[in-house]
């Protein structure tokens, strides 16, 4: 009996193999042999910057690194095993691994005591499906002994650390599991076994490389690193446009702006698996291309002298008196034919630490505004102009103003009779005010009450210096610009006080475009700091072939008479180059034959020193071109609180003069802008079309 039964036993067994192997045979064997094709999307480097002259700004420096790809039918046991045996072979960086890190571990490596660590009961509402699965895994987490965690030493912290990294990616996405300080000998035994790391792969990363350091770092930006990923606000703008979420993006400035340009066309790789997630075989779909590079119309020699004079000019006054509260100074060169900003500079001291040290702040020019003074008066003539207050060539007495139950208002000096052209000259104040009054319909009666419609003077005026670019966005190819500030009562007496810039506040790139467009005759040009876009090259020592150069731009042609123009530029050269003009002393005998306007503000200080805040300050400003009779650069220079009191050192004048002679020696040396008269030419060209078009209008 025992012999049938085995005997019997034996013959079912033969003939189930037989079906198998006869059968199915065919089916387990292609089963077996499945494979599955995915394709991922490998990141390329970024588009690199140039300055004008093609040298490199920001460029990628290589970086060896180790990925890891999450396929789709990766379990968490599969990529804890790959974890710890990345771990023995690299180093990680521990610190960022939270308790919760370790607890999400602990319950990965053991699942038979975390389940012992829920009740029956628990496990039957779970069954029930009265609880969610997230219910028993807080449970789970709450119970875990406190010992086993503080238990973990660095072998655990650094599987910890990699299979944190391993979770942070998506499905079929290359995740970044270390691309800094990777050895050669990590980069070498990690390539050598990759066959027993499923996912796990080397490849050449990249990092942005800044050639100048912080010069005009504020400016270039900053990109997100791969641990960030694109910002959680702008992941479904981005992941429509086929980014991954670990992408690293433009975050700030000229690398946020010209994110679409910069960001290249991802390398797009096939690999075939077996049902285990065991790569086969890889095959190059697309090879990628990495972003486009921008040629930005800054000069990088230009803008690295023009800082050292700040900085210099900067310490020097901080040692005479009353300048405790000066931290700050700008310059921005445009040319103003084109609106190409030459250079866009900004110093700021700071104190961290203890430590004062100079920074880049060159995003203040169009990130921050203030009072600037008398260098708003050529807006003032030319509105006095358009709305008959005045006419070329007027004289007004220049006296103490005394209203009714006010103190007197004056100029730095009694003038007697003068012109406009002389206003402009010694900085009149009187003159300015007298125009105001008669713009607003008044007429000054000593020891009378001040009588002008407030809101229409304010509102002539503002709308007037917009068209200059004062008080509105300049339109400046960069981010986060703001427009200053307006008072906000419309008094008559502070109508006066906006006519000599003492009201509104204005940001130093709109000076560059109000003194631009006096210079080229009436073109408000749009200012803008990327001159072209190129493709890129394998050269990094060459510019690939021009995809996109950028056009000059008339925003708004003042509604002027090109005499009026010509007339308050006469003004302005003579303030730098006739008599006792206010910029005599600095700018007489330039060779460069300068024309430009000082300006200096009685203002409220509102930097980071609280206890100071409304403190008396003196804003110091000045406007400039040249050479006068064919500008090729405009200038804005602009020093905050640079003094308290009444006197203080002249920091404006002494950087300007430093900074023109720094342009015009430099141009000596260098054909600055080879395409100069093209680029006039390019701006003229725009001015006609833009005049067409309004006729058409």
């Amino acid at each position: 009996m025992v012999f049938f039964v085995v005997f019997v036993l034996f013959s079912v067994l033969i003939l189930r193999l037989g079906e198998i192997q006869i059968v199915f045979g065919d089916d387990f064997k292609r089963e077996l042999q499945r494979t599955e094709d995915i394709t991922v999307s490998n990141p390329v480097p970024r588009g690199k910057m140039f300055d004008r002259n093609g040298k490199v700004i920001v460029d990628n420096t290589p970086l060896n690194a180790i990925t890891y790809t999450k396929y789709q039918n990766t379990n968490q046991k599969e990529m804890l095993d790959t974890a710890e045996k990345l771990a023995k072979i690299i180093t990680v960086d521990t610190t960022k691994v939270r308790d919760r890190d370790k607890e999400d571990y602990w319950i990965l490596k053991n699942p038979d005591k975390a389940k012992a660590l829920i009740t029956e009961k628990e496990w039957k509402l779970y069954d029930d499906k009265q609880w969610e699965y997230k219910q028993i895994y807080a449970l789970q987490i709450k119970r875990i002994p406190t010992a086993e965690i503080a238990a973990y030493k660095n072998d655990d912290l650094k599987t910890i650390a990699i299979l944190k990294q391993f979770n942070s990616g998506y499905a079929l996405t290359p995740q970044i599991v270390k691309n800094k300080d990777v050895t050669s000998e990590e980069f070498a035994i990690v390539s050598e076994n990759l066959e027993n790391l499923p996912g796990v792969d080397t490849t050449t990363d990249w990092d942005r490389m800044y050639a100048f350091g912080n010069t005009l770092k504020s400016i270039l930006g900053d990109v997100t690193t791969s641990e960030a990923g694109i910002p959680k606000e702008q992941l479904e703008k981005y992941l429509v446009r086929d980014y991954s979420r670990n992408d690293r993006v433009g975050k700030s400035y000229l690398e946020l702006k010209y994110e679409d340009v910069l960001h290249g066309q991802k390398a797009k790789v096939k690999n075939v698996t077996d049902k285990t997630g065991k790569i086969l075989s890889t095959e190059v779909i697309s090879e990628g291309k990495r972003g486009k590079d921008l040629v930005l119309s800054i000069d990088m020699d230009l803008q690295q002298q023009v800082e050292k004079i700040i900085e210099e000019e900067m310490w020097k006054a901080k040692q005479k008196p009353g300048t405790a509260l000066l931290d700050r100074a700008f310059v921005v060169l445009m040319n103003p034919n084109t609106g190409e900003v030459l250079s866009l500079a900004g110093r700021q001291i700071t104190k961290e630490d203890g430590k004062t040290e100079m920074r880049d702040f060159a995003g203040g020019n169009i990130t921050t505004s203030y009072n600037v003074g008398s260098t708003v008066k050529g807006a003032t003539i030319l509105t006095g102009y358009k709305t008959g207050a005045i006419s070329p060539g007027d004289y007004l007495f220049d006296e103490p103003l005394v209203f009714k139950n006010t103190k007197p208002k004056k100029s730095w000096k009694n003038f007697n009779s003068i012109n406009d052209l002389r206003a402009l000259q010694v900085s009149s104040n009187v003159y300015m005010w007298k125009t105001v009054i008669a713009m607003g319909g008044g007429r000054y009666v000593p020891n009378g009450p001040l009588l002008i419609n407030a809101e229409k003077t304010f509102s002539t005026l503002r709308q007037s210096f917009a068209q200059f670019g004062l008080g509105t966005r300049t339109g400046i190819d960069l981010p986060n610009e703001m427009s200053g500030f307006p008072g906000s009562n419309a008094q008559s007496s502070l109508a006066l006080d906006l006519a000599i810039g003492q009201y509104d506040t204005y940001t130093p790139i709109q000076l560059a475009q109000y003194v631009s467009t006096i210079a080229n005759g009436g073109n408000r040009m749009q200012p803008h700091v990327v001159k072209e876009i190129r493709e890129p090259v394998m050269d990094s020592n060459e510019l690939g072939p021009i995809i996109q150069e950028i056009q000059p731009k008339v925003l708004n042609h003042l509604d002027l008479k090109d005499e009026w123009i010509n007339r308050v530029k006469e003004g302005f050269r003579m303030v730098m180059q006739v008599g006792d003009g206010t910029g005599v002393s600095k700018f007489k005998g330039a060779a460069y034959n300068p024309a430009g306007k000082t300006g200096t503000a009685q203002a409220f200080y509102d930097g980071p020193v609280k206890s100071q805040k409304n403190t008396d300050v003196m804003n110091l400003s000045l406007v400039a071109f040249a050479p006068f009779d064919k500008p090729e650069v405009a200038m804005a220079v602009v020093v905050p609180w640079a003094y308290q009191g009444s006197t203080g050192p002249s920091i404006n004048m002494e950087i300007g003069k430093r900074v023109m002679d720094a342009y015009f020696d430099l141009k000596k040396s260098r054909p600055l802008d080879e395409g100069t008269a093209d680029s006039t030419q390019q701006a003229e060209n725009a001015d006609t079309t833009q005049n067409s078009q309004q006729t058409g209008q």
